[in-house]
C-alpha cells in the first residue's frame, strides 16, 4: 500500500522490486518486460494467459470470490489551503478510534469494510472511496464519513457522499 500517483508507484516497486502494482483506479503497473509500464491491453493479455494455464473458465474461478460493494472515487470540492487541514483533522478523529493506515490521507478499517479520505494531488478536492460486504454496511459506512467530514468544515460532504448518488 503506497500513495497514489503513476510515479510514485513506479518508485515504490523499483524499492519493493515488486512484479504488479495498481491503483483504485485500476491503473496496473507491471514489471515484466516494460517496468512500470501501464497498459489495459497488456493487462487483458496477461489475464488471459493466466486464465489459458487453469483448467477451469474465468466464470469458474470468480464464483469463489466475494461481493463488495465499492464507490467509485468521489471527488469533493474543496479549497485548495482547506483540503489538507480537512484530511489531517479526518486523520486525527479516525486513527484514535479505528486500525487505520496514513501513508496518504487515511485509510480506516472497519470490520465488515473500509474507507479513505485524501487530499487532491492535482486539483482542489478531496478524494473519498469506500468498500463494504454489503449496500447497507457501506450507506453507515458513508454516513459516518459524511458526518465527520461536515462536521470538521467540508460543507458539501453531505450531497457528494449519498449512497443513492454513489451507486
Amino acid at each position: 500500500m503506497y500513495k497514489t500517483g503513476h510515479s510514485l508507484i513506479k518508485q515504490k516497486m523499483f524499492e519493493e522490486n515488486a512484479l504488479l502494482a495498481g491503483e483504485m483506479s485500476g491503473h496496473m503497473f507491471f514489471r515484466e518486460n516494460y517496468f512500470g509500464f501501464d497498459d489495459a491491453l497488456f493487462a487483458g493479455a496477461k489475464l488471459c494467459e493466466l486464465v489459458s494455464a487453469k483448467e477451469k473458465k474465468l466464470s469458474e474461478l470468480l464464483k469463489c470470490m466475494p461481493k463488495y460493494y465499492a464507490t467509485p472515487e468521489i471527488r469533493i470540492s474543496c479549497n485548495e489551503k482547506k483540503k489538507r487541514q480537512i484530511v489531517e483533522k479526518a486523520r486525527e478523529y479516525f486513527s484514535k478510534k479505528y486500525e487505520a493506515v496514513t501513508i496518504d490521507g487515511i485509510r480506516v478499517k472497519l470490520h465488515d469494510g473500509w474507507f479513505l479520505i485524501r487530499a487532491s494531488n492535482t486539483s482542489a478536492k478531496i478524494i473519498v472511496r469506500a468498500e463494504a460486504r454489503s449496500r447497507q454496511q457501506l450507506g453507515k459506512i458513508l454516513d459516518m464519513v459524511r458526518e465527520k467530514l461536515a462536521e470538521f468544515g467540508l460543507e458539501n460532504a453531505a450531497k457528494e457522499l449519498s449512497l443513492n448518488n454513489v451507486l
